[in-house]
């Protein structure tokens, strides 16, 4: 091990793997990084609908950090953060405390489904995607309904701050039940606390909204929009405003907080606040990117909603904030062109038989370009990018777009 700056990232996903990986690119010898996570597996999440559906399996998604991250001179320390002593530059976890120099949370939400009774895999009646346990959970009930058909209900609660997923596997589940003579024994709503369909957190993309209410009205999936869910049975969602919605399967983005072992840096939900350049306003060599970092939206919306950070987007966040550490380290000015407003956003949102690439820049409106393009192309492009995506992670190439 070198005797260079000691950097601690925390959290194993898109953040926190291309953060480590680029810093060591970066740097060299003049930093040890050591990368810890309380999982070994790195999982491409934007594929976990395909897991309900059966498309893909969870291994095909999945890499061991153990075995990736120490050929790059990284070390990997299977653990979870208990606390963060910012003024003795500590981190404490479940298997002892780490001294650094300089720290980077990648640490990703909390789902907070406590917060809404009856909500989540575990403890509820309802399902998710935000993790592949979960997913395989979901493709279980998915299975189960198929098996014995009722109403389903998809979507996102209060303070969700991911939306893709679920418009996803509306489209999907569509397209499935259509394809087995199911559809018309499954009554489909899009609930979501979004003020309007297509919003997605950020104020919408271009004609997004026209295009969401136009595509979700021809597969006949009702909407049910700014609302907030009071709480949930085994057959019931009980909105804020006194209504219910009947289902015998449920998928629903439950609200995000941050990670309590780092939520004492953050804002009330625990989310870190950062500066242009994703350092800490009072502690500048702690850097935070991906959901665990504070984006406000441009305005609030009647119903909570967060600003959604995509892996794309955390990705980006993740460089930018390797770039401007690494400049500090090394005495030189920070990289040009390389800053929070500079941040933008594509998603590659699976129909079922097509899909559509949106894209906005900067993420957050009024922006330089938005495109929207529909077409079988988008899918074929988005199995692409995920094997391209776990390729690359594979074998370190962490500076490639």
């Amino acid at each position: 091990m070198s005797n260079g700056k000691k950097i601690l990232v925390l959290g194993g996903s898109f953040g926190g793997l291309t953060a480590a990986m680029e810093i060591k690119r970066r740097l060299g010898n003049k930093a040890e990084v050591t990368l810890l996570s309380k999982d070994d597996n790195f999982v491409f999440l934007p594929s976990l609908p395909w897991v309900v559906t059966g498309h893909r399996a969870g291994a095909r998604l999945s890499l061991p950090l153990s075995r990736i991250l120490p050929p790059r001179r990284i070390e990997f320390i299977p653990a979870s953060v208990k606390g963060v002593d910012a003024s003795a530059q500590q981190v404490q976890t479940d298997r002892g405390s780490h001294d650094y120099d300089y720290l980077v949370i990648a640490t990703g939400p909390h789902l907070a489904c406590e917060e809404i009774r009856g909500l989540g895999p575990e403890q509820g009646f309802t399902h998710c995607v935000f993790s592949l346990p979960h997913a395989s959970l979901a493709k279980e009930a998915w299975e189960q309904l198929l098996a014995d058909p009722g109403p389903v209900v998809l979507g996102s609660t209060q303070f969700a701050s991911c939306f893709g997923p679920y418009y996803e596997l509306a489209f999907a589940l569509d397209y499935e039940l259509r394809r087995r003579k199911l559809r018309h024994k499954v009554p489909m709503v899009y609930l979501s606390s979004e003020p309007y369909p297509g919003h997605m957190g950020i104020d919408g993309l271009g004609r997004s909204r026209r295009f969401i209410e136009d595509e979700l009205a021809e597969r006949d999936i009702k909407t049910v929009v700014n609302q907030s869910v009071a709480g949930i049975e085994a057959d019931a969602i009980h909105l804020a405003d006194g209504s219910s919605l009947p289902f015998k399967l449920a998928m629903l983005a439950p609200p995000f907080k941050g990670v309590a072992g780092v939520a004492e840096l953050g804002n009330p939900r625990g989310f870190i606040p950062v500066d242009r350049y994703y350092r800490h306003p009072r502690h500048p060599n702690i850097y935070t990117v991906g959901v665990a970092a504070a984006l406000a939206p441009r305005e609030p919306t009647p119903v909570p909603t967060g600003v959604p950070k995509t892996g794309y987007m955390t990705v980006q966040m993740a460089k930018i904030a390797a770039a401007h550490l690494a400049a500090e380290i090394d005495n030189h000015p920070p990289p040009v062109g390389m800053e929070i407003d500079e941040l933008a956003v594509i998603c590659m949102l699976d129909m079922g038989n097509t899909a559509t690439l949106m894209l906005a820049d900067p993420v957050l409106p009024p922006r330089q370009r938005t495109i929207l393009r529909k077409g079988r192309w988008v899918r074929w492009a988005k199995a692409g990018l995920e094997r391209y995506f776990l390729w690359k992670m594979r074998h370190g190439w962490s500076n490639l777009p």
